[in-house]
């Protein structure tokens, strides 16, 4: 018998692998990717966005190995649904950036913190723009250039939503200059496959995000300067199909604000989309 992939431990660094979640769909891809983490050794693990409030996939983490801790890249139920279960499962400890999904009385994780669990150091990035509470963790010891746990910062395929208002483009293109900063880091997404340069998808992701301010500076010259994100969305999103609207309206919204409050303005960010 085939075994279920969704409950399946797969290697994706030297430090870390991962099962997938049950949950695919338009804004998860393939699912979420649960990640367990530990040196070579190490009797324990860390596990790195439990994922959906889903019994076989928890039960498959927690039997992966001693789980000693939790931690959570952001607020959305795709990674947070299952903390709370994980936690009654192994007693470990679950750390997030915003309190509410901190479990177990664990305190919120700090930007610059490092973390240390499972033989591991962990640093703590705060990487705002998907949403206010996103952080990311870098793992310098995984592999020559390090890997980085970007969460749904970056992906392993396409590109980000903005969950606007709560997520800005302003802080987001100053989280891809901090990422990019990491270098050659293996990309570890919380969806999508590992991808190999941190610094290479992070320009990407600036060159993308520039072309559509771009072609929303176009739309608005031929729709007027208060058009809605709606209308914006039309023009400039028409190929996307309704499972995904919301996800490109909000994405609009962020960035007509990122415009209209002038931080949009020619030069005002190092990358313009020319790097």
């Amino acid at each position: 018998m085939t075994p279920d992939p969704a409950a399946t431990l797969q290697r994706s660094s030297g430090l870390t692998r991962f099962i997938l979640a049950p949950n695919p769909g338009p804004m998860s891809l393939d699912g979420t990717n649960s990640y367990v983490l530990a040196a070579p050794g190490s009797p324990t693990a860390v596990v790195v966005d439990p994922g959906p409030d889903d019994e076989d996939h928890l039960l498959a983490l927690a039997r992966a190995a001693a789980v000693e801790l939790v931690l959570i890249t952001h607020r959305h139920a795709d990674h947070t649904a299952g903390s709370s279960k994980l936690h009654q499962l192994t007693g470990a400890p679950v750390r997030a950036a915003d309190p509410a999904h901190c479990h177990g009385g664990a305190a919120p994780l700090r930007d610059g913190e490092v973390v240390r669990a499972a033989g591991l150091e962990l640093t703590v990035l705060a990487t705002p723009g998907h949403t206010s509470d996103s952080v990311c963790f870098h793992l310098p010891g995984d592999g020559p250039d390090g890997s980085v746990l970007t969460g749904d910062t970056i992906l392993g395929r396409g590109t980000t939503m903005l969950d606007y208002p709560d997520g800005t483009l302003g802080d987001y293109l100053a989280t891809l200059d901090r990422l990019e900063a990491l270098g050659p880091a293996t990309v570890l997404p919380a969806h999508g496959p590992v991808l190999p340069s941190l610094a290479e998808v992070a320009r990407g992701y600036r060159a993308h995000r520039h072309e559509r301010l771009e072609q929303i500076r176009e739309a608005l010259g031929r729709l007027g300067r208060d058009a809605s994100a709606g209308d914006v969305a039309d023009a400039v999103y028409s190929d996307v199909g309704p499972s995904v609207r919301r996800a490109a309206e909000m994405s609009v919204a962020a960035q007509l604000h990122y415009l209209r409050e002038g931080s949009g303005d020619a030069g005002a960010h190092r990358g313009n989309g020319r790097v």
